[in-house]
């Protein structure tokens, strides 16, 4: 096998079966061509046998809680609208008119009774059935008989996450998620709002995001300041469908940084996210992990959170979870951080990186969404209002914080360097298994295996 990963032993605080690894999967150690992150006829195959198959996160459930409430899901040039209709059930549609093909819903959530079509005002229930077809009396009834309502289209909805599908013949999302279901909803999602949602146009390809998020490899060269507060030694754990999990200690630095004992102005941060005075703390940067984790247990007990369920490590650390083909998930108990890789509909070099915070208020002192997150003093964490979705074009920093936007800098020359003709492909390390471990999936969909 090579290098053991069971050689870093990064948990800390008392054993629990939640920090077990899962058994290994062995992807091989092939160099796949690089055409995949430039190449218009790959993206076709992509759109034909990836995203047209395969479950696509398209809301947080807590966008959808009453009666009417909606979201707007675009993938590529497909459009979709998830709602809730009046007897409570989730449901998703093809944002289109069947009338001559208007999109019906413009904005990106919201809540209606039915749905109108702005062009010519045919209506349909929330079920997506016909109500009403202007002047009817002037079609003929053969011409209706082909079909007035709503195209439907798969919905379901695991750990708080809604997800739609476009392939009948795909496996339920509970049996795709595998693993991740179970893990996912000791966070109990669907019980956060969302805080922040903002979209960033990128220039490179949707997988060169992934390959960026997915490793903690790059750390020390593209983000040195994370070094002071986060150990880039790490647990990666791959379960099947392309799905993975990786554990990255925060509140201690890498064996990089020189100092491993002050206790730097990042970890001071995290100790005031736990609720502990920074300036009296006593311990060392290598204790400031388990005090952390020991806070945080004590004030779950005073305000009566359930934080028995989780391990020390969820506590203290970013769990972060790759769900396929294009999310990451990086979860704290008292919030997630969503990364959406969505394709350009034309461009093949351009993405749109979706990333929206949930967080879920607690009227106590102190407590808040981790700082590492970004947030500014002025957002609402109430819940009591949705933010809009915030836009950003290409070519525009992004301005999600110091180490997003180095690496929104970073992959546009990743991306151009793809092209090249000394570039055969990508040689992965074990650091980089959840990138092998993607690609292989892929690849079963784009030749056809699944």
């Amino acid at each position: 096998m090579g290098f053991d990963f069971n050689g870093w032993d990064i948990h800390v605080g008392s054993p629990h079966p939640f920090n077990d690894r899962a058994p290994r999967i062995d992807n091989g150690t092939g160099r796949p061509d690089p055409k995949r992150y430039y190449d218009k006829d790959w993206m076709r195959s992509e759109w034909d046998r990836l995203w047209t198959r395969t479950w696509l996160l398209a809301a947080v459930e807590s966008d959808l809680r009453e009666p009417g409430d909606f979201v707007k899901f675009d993938i590529l040039d497909e459009s979709f609208v998830v709602v809730r209709d009046k007897n409570g059930s989730l449901r998703a549609h093809y944002n289109v008119c069947p009338h001559r093909g208007s999109q019906l819903v413009l904005s990106d959530f919201g809540s209606i009774d039915q749905f109108t079509c702005p062009f010519h005002s045919w209506q349909f229930a929330l079920d997506g059935n016909n109500t009403k077809v202007t002047d009817a009396e002037t079609f003929d009834p053969d011409v209706l008989c082909h079909g007035t309502n709503m195209t439907s289209v798969r919905c379901e909805s695991a750990a708080g996450l809604v997800f739609v599908c476009m392939d009948p013949e795909a496996p339920s999302l509970t049996e795709y998620l595998g693993p991740l279901v179970e893990q996912l909803q000791l966070y109990d999602i669907g019980s956060m709002n969302v805080i922040h949602h903002k979209q960033s146009e990128w220039g490179a390809n949707w997988k060169g995001g992934v390959d960026a998020f997915y490793e903690l490899y790059h750390l020390h060269s593209v983000h040195p300041q994370t070094q002071a507060v986060m150990d880039d030694r790490t647990q990666i754990d791959l379960y099947p469908n392309g799905m993975s999990r990786q554990f990255v200690p925060f509140a201690q630095p890498s064996p990089r940084f020189p100092d491993q004992t002050t206790v730097n102005a990042g970890i001071k941060m995290m100790l005031a996210d736990a609720g502990i005075d920074p300036e009296s703390f006593s311990g060392t940067a290598q204790e400031s992990r388990a005090a952390i984790q020991a806070a945080k247990r004590e004030r779950a007990k005073k305000y009566e959170l359930d934080y028995d369920k989780f391990s020390d490590t969820q506590l203290s650390d970013s769990t972060i979870y790759g769900v396929f083909p294009n999310v990451q998930i990086g979860c704290h108990p008292e919030a997630v951080f969503i990364h959406r890789f969505l394709p350009h509909p034309t461009n093949p070099e351009q993405f749109t990186y979706d990333n929206i915070i949930a967080f879920r208020h607690i009227d106590a002192p102190g407590y808040r969404a981790p700082a590492w997150m970004g947030l500014s003093d002025d957002v609402d964490t109430t819940g009591m209002i949705r933010p809009d979705v915030s836009r950003v074009p290409l070519g525009v920093p992004p301005e999600l914080g110091e180490v997003l936007d180095q690496d929104s800098e970073l992959l546009p020359i990743v991306q151009k360097g793809a092209r090249s003709r000394g570039f055969r492909g990508p040689l992965w390390s074990y650091q980089e298994g959840r990138l092998r471990h993607f690609h292989v999936e892929l690849d079963r969909y784009i030749s056809g295996e699944k």
